[in-house]
């Protein structure tokens, strides 16, 4: 599934978007999980910077 997304990302419009992936830590177990989205090249930063 994953080929898919990467594979019509890299034609037309999808190149103006990105895959984020953050790493952030839980408060209730302290385990870190993964959030991820695809975002627009201009709000990559907006992205990481949200907690």
């Amino acid at each position: 599934m994953a080929e898919k997304v990467v594979a019509t990302l890299k034609t037309g419009v999808g190149k103006s978007f990105t895959k984020c992936i953050k790493m952030v830590r839980s408060e209730k177990t302290g385990s870190y999980i993964f959030k991820e989205g695809v975002v627009h090249n201009d709000h990559v930063k907006d992205f990481f910077s949200k907690k």
